[in-house]
């Protein structure tokens, strides 16, 4: 065991800040500060400083150092407190002395292309008397020789404390043992050695002990937050370090006030905007790629995770580190048209709907609520039937359109000899494949939305009048929003009302050359005037 003690910094109203977009509200924003401060937390973290963000009483990202202090309590009782920048997005003339403010550290997160006017950064944050918090990012992307030079840097500037960071949340024991005997033969003796890991692998708690567990006299800085809250898998969970360092360490943290803001305050933004692990936060942690791709990739609801494994595959070590939505964007259509179309059937299939009435059936609650008046409509007006992703077995459609991966692979078949697919499906079964990027629209959030690839493909065939079926528009109460249950996603409220937006502008659009009517419950009925 170590001889010099663990300090824990608690960063859950900045790291935290990325599931809730930092709106924590100005009476849970104290409550969280109160409750950290009651538990004894060594360094309270506030939030972000950018000069991005607006005055807003109600957020944990500030335009100043100023506007932070406002919430840092008047009595610290012996804790720091501290705030994150990230390196290029507040100019160090807006910095005053330490003096001027509440704010007793600054950690600086950078990444290793801009290292050396980072380090510079640093060095004038300290000049200003801050507590210096060196944060490299990815740690593991550095070679050896990197990041000893980095060290040679740090000693010149003597931060506070370097941290090693797993920013992806992919670093292995041996990873992290071997950066910190790195670090801590090489490291001046009166800096703190710190650690912020991710938990996309599970990885985050039993790397702390590992690490808590070496001999060394050095002080050691652990990162974590209450709940674990975090950016896509989340973080090492506060709760459960200040229980391990009370019983290893002999500590005296206090653990009621942080159960507390877990029930009165995180368990109704979890239900909001949840994290933790996941399968595609698993794989972005073991391709060493931005936890904001896998995040990309499953709010889309179209791939397998096989495929989300494919596509990290083919991404370019460059563009790993840093987010590039436009890259993701290009490089999963890219991915999705990857594939054969066959279109012999297209002309039989033109002929086989024209002057009939075509009813398209979607996999939205109301076909299963309003089942008797789908039957009714099909037994009186005989219409074509193309239902969208999933088999609607009330009345055997004459066709299925299937653009999901993950859909296909669930339907039966048997039923697959009247399929229409999209050409991202990988099949040689089907009644016919069709290419699938000319049937996109131009609204990210439903760019790729199946029902609106049928009424393209449709439209480009002359079709003039569609009855509509079980497209309702996305209800925030996840179960509500499919007729099979096993259909339903958990995703961000936001996105869901996107995704409503931006249908019902398409359908706006389809409606000026087809009509179009709904013979069930729907959002958008009504709306296409």
């Amino acid at each position: 065991m170590h001889i010099a003690d663990t300090k824990i910094l608690d960063c859950t109203l900045r790291d935290g800040g990325y599931c809730n977009n930092w709106k924590f509200g100005r009476e849970y924003i104290r409550k969280i500060l109160r409750a950290l401060v009651e538990a004894n937390i060594d360094i309270i973290e506030c939030g972000f400083v950018t000069e991005q963000a607006e005055p807003d009483e109600n957020s944990t990202k500030f335009p100043s150092l100023e506007t932070m202090s406002e919430v840092i309590p008047k009595e610290k009782t012996g804790r720091l407190f501290v705030c994150m920048i990230n390196y290029g997005e507040y100019s160090i003339d807006k910095i005053g002395l330490s003096c001027e403010n509440a704010v007793d550290g600054i950690r600086i997160a950078f990444h290793k292309k801009d290292l050396k006017a980072a380090v510079e950064f640093c060095r004038k944050i300290s000049e200003k008397g801050y507590k210096v918090f060196m944060q490299p990012m990815v740690s593991l992307n550095y070679s050896d020789e990197e990041f000893i030079e980095l060290i040679r840097c740090a000693n010149d500037i003597k931060p506070y404390v370097f941290y090693i960071v797993d920013s992806f949340g992919g670093m292995k024991e041996r990873d992290l043992l071997r950066l910190f005997y790195i670090v801590e033969n090489r490291l001046d003796s009166g800096i703190k050695i710190g650690f912020h890991s991710h938990n996309n692998m599970q990885l985050a708690y039993s790397n702390a002990k590992a690490l808590t567990s070496v001999k060394t006299l050095r002080q050691l800085i652990i990162d974590s937050s209450i709940y674990g809250m975090g950016r896509g898998a989340g973080n090492l969970n506060t709760e459960l370090l200040t229980e391990y360092l009370n019983e290893t360490e002999g500590k005296t943290y206090i653990l009621n006030p942080i159960l507390q803001v877990i029930d009165q305050v995180l368990n109704a933004l979890y239900q909001e905007n949840s994290w933790g692990y996941s399968v595609p936060n698993y794989l972005s942690a073991k391709h060493n790629v931005h936890p904001n791709y896998a995040n990309y990739l499953v709010d889309k609801q179209t791939l397998r995770i096989e495929d989300m494994d494919e596509i990290f595959a083919m991404m370019p070590k460059e563009k790993r580190e840093g987010f590039d939505k436009v890259f993701i964007k290009e490089l999963y259509y890219k991915f999705m048209e990857n594939g054969k179309f066959y279109e012999e059937h297209l002309n039989e299939f033109r002929e086989a709907i024209s002057q009939r009435i075509i009813l398209i059936i979607g996999p939205g609650k109301s076909v299963s609520i309003e089942k008797e008046k789908i039957t009714k409509f099909v037994k009186e007006k005989n219409p074509i039937t193309i239902s969208v992703n999933f088999e609607y077995k009330e009345v055997g459609t004459n066709y299925i359109f299937v653009s999901n991966l993950r859909r296909y692979s669930e339907l039966d078949e048997k039923v697959r000899d009247k399929c229409i697919v999209t050409s991202n499906i990988p099949t040689e079964m089907g009644y016919m494949r069709v290419r699938y990027v000319p049937l996109l629209n131009n609204i990210e959030e439903v760019r790729d939305n199946a029902g609106l690839m049928l009424l393209q493909l449709l439209k480009k065939l002359d079709v003039k009048e569609v009855y509509i079926a079980g497209i309702d528009g996305y209800s925030h109460e996840a179960k509500s929003n499919y007729a099979l249950e096993d259909m339903s996603f958990i995703i961000s409220n936001r996105i869901l009302d996107a995704k409503n937006y931006g249908m019902e502008i398409m359908l706006k659009e389809f409606s000026k050359k087809m009509e179009i009517r709904f013979i069930t419950e729907s959002k958008f009925a009504g709306k296409l005037d």
